[in-house]
């Protein structure tokens, strides 16, 4: 890759691709709504700053003039919290993240990686069953994936290749999200007793060095409209990992398993294929497990969140 254009790139996951793959000789357009957090790319002659938010997603073409290798889409809004359950805003990032893929097609990219969810196999789960009691996770992730499939379409009769990076649950250095590992990661460090789910279901978590690392493989090897999962090839239970990290941090803290009741997450690990990324890109998570959790627990101490 020469040329990419990143939407969200001032977000976690858009934001630390931007960094990685600037530092790697690569141009890359940013796109984001604001340029508030574009000088940490300004030491970069190859960064191209693009103010835009959502509603001019239709104009990207009349912006962007250059050949691009690939289109990465992060910007979405409502990644987390109360925000699962706002359907308007949902369905409001599936129609930029299709405009993305038109513009994307308008300027000649040669392909378009979606950042998908790997909540999107819950709804693999769903769609099958006769009956079920759905999260209102199950929004976001219908609307990832439905959003993933109106992209695919779109771009297999336009003639550009479509890619999708569903992300096992994130963690690392500039994530300003209250999720699970951010929350866990803070009773420990403030000596606080973690209140938790049983935690007998498998779960993983991916640093964010891997998946940068990830959707860069994807852009490059990537096959044609396929779906990889991100995240590790062998996984373990919630409750392990969670386990892990204290003894990482915080061993004497106490940790409240099952006090909030196991909810079924929906995704069957056993229908997802963990070594597709690995197959067919070579990419496999390689982050120290110790190393990563005590950079993101110093990290978090330092913005006193």
């Amino acid at each position: 890759m020469k040329k990419v254009i990143i939407t969200g790139a001032g977000g976690f996951i858009g934001g630390a691709l931007t960094k990685y793959l600037l530092e790697k000789g690569v141009t890359v357009y940013g796109v984001d709504i604001s340029d508030e957090k574009f000088s940490a790319y300004s030491d970069h002659e190859t960064f191209i700053p693009v103010v835009a938010d959502f509603s001019k997603y239709d104009r990207l073409s009349e912006m962007i003039d250059d050949d691009i290798d690939v289109f990465y889409h992060f910007a979405w809004q409502g990644v987390f919290g109360a925000a699962f359950k706002d359907y308007a805003l949902q369905l409001n990032n599936a129609k930029y993240a299709c405009e993305a893929i038109e513009q994307a097609i308008k300027i000649g990219c040669e392909k378009f990686v979606f950042a998908g969810t790997m909540n999107e196999y819950e709804m693999d789960s769903y769609i099958k069953a006769d009956y079920f009691e759905p999260r209102y996770t199950y929004i976001y992730s219908a609307v990832k994936q439905v959003s993933e499939a109106i992209g695919k379409t779109l771009a297999f009769n336009n003639g550009i290749e479509f890619c999708t990076g569903r992300i096992a649950m994130a963690y690392g250095e500039n994530n300003y999200s209250m999720m699970i590992p951010n929350v866990v990661m803070k009773n420990l460090i403030s000596n606080m007793p973690c209140k938790l789910i049983e935690g007998s279901d498998l779960y993983d978590m991916v640093y964010i060095d891997d998946i940068v690392r990830a959707f860069e493989s994807i852009g490059e090897r990537g096959k044609n409209m396929k779906s990889y999962y991100i995240g590790h090839r062998k996984i373990t239970t919630f409750r392990k990992i969670i386990e892990r990290i204290a003894e990482i941090l915080n061993p004497d803290c106490p940790l409240l398993f099952g006090e909030y009741p196991d909810v079924p997450s929906g995704v069957d690990y056993a229908n997802i294929d963990l070594d597709a990324l690995y197959n067919d890109t070579g990419f496999e998570c390689k982050a120290d497990f110790e190393e990563s959790i005590r950079k993101t627990a110093e990290w978090l101490k330092n913005e006193g969140i």
